[in-house]
């Protein structure tokens, strides 16, 4: 990911947080002739080594992971148009703040049934925790077999990260404006995109 330094980010407990955060992502594979990408839940594991994910059986990009090569997961988060209208400094022309961590891996089919459940059960608490009226994930353990036979387990072990805050940080003068635009939008992802920049800046 082309990053220049005043947007790289390097701080392991950054990444970490940022992929927990934001953990609705892309997983790249190449097979030699063509990119394939699917959109997935990712989870780092408590030790932030490891993500952990599944994707269907009937998804042929699983079987690229069987060939031991980098695989690339792409996070993102909060990004907005950046309009020169906010900028105290002329001339300037428009561009776009954005968040992103670039994880690289090796991926691994999770073959071991308990294993893989636990997987699962792991994935359910991530997003079911915390709610008022949560599902706790019950099911006839039949029921649950079936369903884990249509999909694939795995896990990919982080071989090097990249993180891109491109939140204004090349343009001091003008990052008060931004930041007072974004933070007055109805948009949310403006105001969060306000607050990463406040937080950055």
């Amino acid at each position: 990911m082309y990053s220049p330094e005043h947007f790289k980010v390097d701080d392991p407990d950054t990444l970490a947080a940022f992929m927990r955060q934001h953990s609705f992502a892309t997983i790249v594979t190449h097979d030699g002739q063509a990119p394939q990408a699917t959109h997935m839940p990712v989870l780092l594991d408590a030790g932030g080594r490891r993500l952990i994910s599944h994707m269907a059986r009937a998804n042929p990009q699983w079987r690229q992971f069987e060939n031991g090569q980098e695989v690339l997961v792409i996070f993102t988060g909060p990004h907005a148009y950046i309009s020169p209208a906010w900028y105290a400094t002329a001339p300037a022309v428009p561009t776009w703040n954005y968040t992103a961590v670039h994880a690289y891996g090796i991926p691994r089919i999770v073959t071991n049934h308990e294993r893989f459940a636990q997987m699962l059960h792991d994935l359910i608490e991530r997003y079911e925790s915390g709610r008022e009226n949560r599902w706790h994930g019950e099911m006839p353990t039949e029921f649950r077999d079936k369903l884990m036979h249509g999909i694939v387990g795995v896990e990919i072990e982080i071989t090097r990260l990249e993180g891109k805050f491109k939140l204004s940080q090349n343009r001091p003068d003008d990052a008060p404006g931004v930041i007072a635009a974004l933070a007055a939008s109805a948009d949310q992802t403006h105001r969060e995109v306000a607050a990463m920049m406040q937080a950055c800046l």
